[in-house]
């Protein structure tokens, strides 16, 4: 699939272990679109924090969310892996981006904690799940996106996640 000027940016958002950043990576290949991952915006005080099992606070993730928006504002539409798991992080990357699309990566608890317990992750510990799932805010049906399970298989999700972006930019 070819660069389109209709699609719109993405955010491939989920907590972490839903496959955000080797999809967002996969997507951003099919849509000839320049991929960021998020994780390579936070700070090295916001990696060792997380490391250590400490889930980040709203002020932790502030500076990190700025890079975030300006990377939104900056590429156009770019395919950006970021956890996004509040609707206020989401209003303040659509305040940079307002035509932002969020696909949201989602699935069982016991599938989304295999995935952790089968990765290795320069920063993220599987100790955070839990804060995450309690942290993540479900999608307002004013919010452009897309929700998508993620107990299947890689190709699978990303054909549903293609689709979907079609079916939003026709």
């Amino acid at each position: 699939m070819g660069h389109s000027p209709f699609l719109p940016p993405l955010v491939i958002m989920g907590v972490s272990g839903t496959g955000k950043t080797v999809l967002g990576a996969q997507v951003a290949h099919a849509l000839d679109r320049r991929f960021v991952d998020a994780d390579d915006l936070h700070s090295a005080a916001n990696k060792a924090k997380m490391g250590s099992g400490v889930p980040l606070t709203d002020e932790d993730r502030a500076p990190w969310l700025d890079s975030v928006a300006v990377e939104a504002a900056r590429t156009p539409a770019p395919v950006i892996a970021c956890s996004a798991l509040k609707r206020t992080y989401r209003d303040l990357l659509r305040r940079s981006a307002p035509s932002l699309v969020f696909i949201h990566l989602d699935g069982p608890r016991e599938v989304i904690a295999d995935h952790l317990a089968r990765r290795d992750h320069e920063f993220m510990s599987p100790d955070l799940l839990d804060s995450q799932l309690a942290t993540l805010e479900p999608l307002a049906a004013e919010e452009a996106h897309a929700t998508v399970d993620v107990d299947q298989s890689i190709p699978d999700v990303l054909n549903t996640i293609l689709d979907s972006v079609n079916r939003m930019s026709a």
